[in-house]
Formats: C-alpha cells, structure tokens, sequence
C-alpha cells in the first residue's frame, strides 16, 4: 500500500478513529498492530505470515537475551537467524545467477522467491531489539520482570508499526519502547504533524514523481542518443529525484506516527549541502548511517586499533551498506566508491573542516566550502548512475556516453528543460536551511511560512505526478 494512495489515507484515518475512542483506548497497541497488518497484506496477503515469524523470532530472542542464563546464545540465535533470513529472501536469487545453476535445482528454486517489501528494514529493527537486549540498553525501569507475553506485544508493535515498515526511519528499539505507552489527543502535535505532511507529500508527489518522467530516458539503450548537456541534466535531476523521493516518504512516516503519539527520527538532514563525504553520511539516510556505525562499524572495532585498521573497518562498513541497498553486485560497487571516499577523504583531509582549503580568510574559507559542497555533490550523483543502471557496464557507459556525445548531438534537450524546475524546490529547500540566519528569512520566509504550506498544499492537489512507488521500496 502506498503512502500516496487513497486506500492509504482511509486506512489512516479510520485507525486514528479507533485508536482515539475513549472506549478503546486499553487496546491502542492492539489497534495499531491490527491495522498494521492490514497495511502490509494489502499488497501480498501470504507475505505477511513471513513478517510475523520476524516479529515473533525477534520477540523470542531478545526476550531471551534479556534474561539470565545464556543471554549470549539467546543474541548470536536472534542475529544469525535474522541475517539468514535477509540472505534468503534478499540476496538468494542473486547469489543463485552468479554461482549455480538456475535452470533447476535449488537455484532455481532461489531465483523464484519473491523479495518482501520492506525486509531490509524490519530485519535491521530485529537486531537493533536483540542486540540492544543483549548490550543491556532497554530501559531497566519497563523491561524489569517484564512477562513474554507483554515483550511480545511490544516487540510486534516495534518491528510492524505501518508508518516506518516498508522503508524506514530505522527506529533504534530503547527509544521506541519507551514511547509505547497511553496516547491521548490533546498532547498531539498537529502543526507538526501538518507540516511534516505537506512538505512530504510536496516532496514525492510534485517533485520526485515529475522528475521521474524525465530521469526516465537515463535507461539503457535510450540514454545513448542523447548530448552530453541532457546526460548531465538527467543525472542532475535523478539526484534530485531519489532525494525528493526517500526524504518525502520519511517526512510522511514521520508525520503520520506522530499522529499516534510515536516521535520517529530524522531521517535527512539537507544532505546537498554536505562539504564532505563525512558530513554527507550524517545528513542522508541518518538512521541507516548510526544503525551502521553502532552495530558495525563499532563491533569492528571502529578507529580503536589504528590508521589501517580504520580504513579497512571503513570500507567493509560501507561496502556491507551498499549492499544492504539491493540484491545486484553494482550496489557493491556504490558502497565501496563511498567507502574508498571515506577513507581517501580521511587519509587526505586527516580533520580539515573542507578538503578544498584555499587559505584561512573568510573570503578563502567561503570559497573553500563551496568548491567543497560542489565536489561532494558531483562525486554522490554520479553515484546514483548505479542505482539507475543496475548493470555496472550501462553505468560505465553512460559515463563514456557524457565524454563521447559531445558535439555529436544536440547539447540538451528542450523536452527535458522541466527537470530545472522540478528541481527548483529541492534547491529552495537546502538553501532556506542553509541561510536560514539570515534576516530575510527570518523577517519574510519563516514569518509566513503558512503561505508556502498552502502554495505546496495546492500544487499537490493541482501538479502531481502519476503515481509510482517510492524508490527504496526496492530495498
């Protein structure tokens, strides 16, 4: 079901009528897991069984890694277990056509199981709960003699609460429990929940599912008959499509679960306007970015044991995030240029505030973060080329495509000159953060931001896009 649907607005409004009945509110959990489940059958109603076993294994082993006796065993089940899982459903067909044989046999058999919508993150919720159970991090004071069943009840809201099921925030489990208590009405944050809405709905229906009408012809064969100025522009405008798209279904999470009284957390941070690939990965996908950090990179052993070891912790970090991202070796290959990023930018830049450093004057220091932000910015998009292109060599050759095609054909396109404006607002959007000191803006934007809510209210009913699923469904 998705977010920009009218099954999705109904099944919101009649869960908010039930879960606020005075009469019902004992069961606000049970109501939430109810329409929860509706929400994910929707679409693939025998899937659901396999989410459930998610919930219920999760439930089990972190309820086990809680109590005394073999916590340890209760942890390693829960996290192997949800790691086989991910495999099987997620990355069974892929190793299947890399290493077997797939005209029978159990690789083709892997080459027919379906990918769950939404795995990636559930699964990455499970170990968050197991793993935090284990570490001792649940609050003491609501898990101490908790029962099974009440840790069961709380685990299955945990992992399916529909706002954040199919593609996030990754919600860390000690923060999310102890949310889960009586929600009443009057403590709701309506503006909050209005705006995070309206700019997430703008964000997916008018710019994200516009744009995608013209990021479109960035598909092999297609791309190849166009000019080196509309190669750059669609990969411009993907940029900001993918952007436009996740940002706007995280601020959509965000808005309904408050809506329900859960506070989930930020997911973007205005990332375009990152100077480094360090400040880029805390300001993008933030809660996938920590979930890596703290159950990865830190097990690793993160910077503890010297220059080399870091770097090597570094890469492996990302290249295991890059290939969480889909089942296809060129997400490998996205992970590991960020990693090689990384690790280049902290060898190189050691903890310079820019790697462009033109001098220490305010004019030289400008000059360095914008050459900074503009490099970051160039190297990420050109990333995406693998998201767009799956097949490594398509990706390649769109590059070679950009170096070739110049003067071969028409520079740009007129048809595909609406990508500038459908990224205007994406532009908008981090350059009001960026000034957002300022005194114009603080006198003339912030002052009357009820008129840019209105102005974007109207465009979604009047400018969107046809419908299409959002992009990190597909992860």
């Amino acid at each position: 079901m998705l977010f920009n649907s009218w099954p999705f607005v109904f099944l919101t409004l009649a869960a908010l009528f039930v879960y606020y009945l005075p009469s019902l509110k004992r069961w606000q959990t049970y109501t939430l897991l109810a329409f929860s489940f509706v929400f994910y059958a929707y679409d693939s109603p025998w899937l659901l069984l396999l989410l459930l076993a998610s919930a219920l294994l999760n439930g089990l082993a972190s309820y086990g890694a809680m109590e005394k006796g073999r916590p340890r065993a209760y942890a390693t089940c829960g996290v192997i277990l949800n790691l086989l899982l991910l495999a099987l459903f997620k990355y069974g067909g892929l190793l299947a056509n890399s290493f077997m044989d797939t005209s029978d046999g159990i690789g083709h058999f892997l080459c027919t199981i379906p990918l769950p919508l939404g795995i990636s993150f559930y699964t990455f919720s499970g170990i968050s709960l197991v793993v935090d159970a284990y570490r001792g991090k649940l609050d003491q004071a609501t898990t101490q003699g908790i029962t099974l069943r009440e840790h069961l009840r709380r685990t299955f809201l945990y992992i399916v609460f529909f706002p954040k099921l199919l593609a996030g925030p990754i919600a860390k489990s000690r923060e999310f429990f102890d949310d889960i208590k009586p929600k009443h009405l009057k403590d709701i944050n309506f503006a909050f929940a209005f705006k995070s809405l309206v700019v997430g709905y703008f964000l997916k229906m008018v710019v994200a599912d516009n744009l995608k009408d013209f990021t479109f012809w960035m598909a092999y064969p297609y791309f190849e008959l166009r000019g080196t100025g509309s190669l750059l522009l669609m990969l411009f405008g993907y940029t900001m499509q993918i952007f436009a798209d996740f940002a706007g279904y995280s601020l959509i999470a965000i808005g309904v679960a408050s809506l329900f009284g859960y506070q989930l957390p930020t997911n973007f941070h205005f990332p375009y306007i990152s100077s480094s690939f360090r400040e880029f990965w805390k300001r993008w996908h933030i809660t996938l970015s920590q979930f890596l950090m703290e159950y990865l990179y830190f097990s690793l052993g993160g910077n503890r044991k010297g220059k080399a070891r870091t770097y090597l912790n570094l890469l492996l970090t990302m290249m295991l995030g890059g290939l969480w991202h889909g089942a296809a070796w060129s997400f490998l290959v996205w992970g590991t240029f960020h990693g090689l990023c990384l690790v280049i930018e902290r060898a190189v830049c050691g903890k310079r505030r820019y790697c462009v450093s033109l001098g220490k004057s305010p004019a030289a220091e400008r000059a360095s973060h914008l050459l900074s932000v503009i490099l970051v910015f160039t190297l990420v998009s050109f990333g995406w080329l693998l998201f767009v292109l799956p097949n490594f060599a398509d990706a390649v050759h769109y590059v070679q495509c950009i170096v070739t095609n110049y003067g071969k054909v028409a520079l740009i396109d007129p048809k595909l000159m609406p990508i500038a404006i459908y990224s205007l607002p994406v532009i908008i959007y981090h350059l009001l953060y960026y000034y957002r000191q300022t005194t114009f803006i603080q006198k003339y934007i912030l002052r009357f931001d009820y008129v840019f809510y209105g102005l974007m209210l109207f465009l979604i009913l009047t400018n969107s896009g046809s419908a299409n699923s959002f992009v990190y469904f597909q992860f």
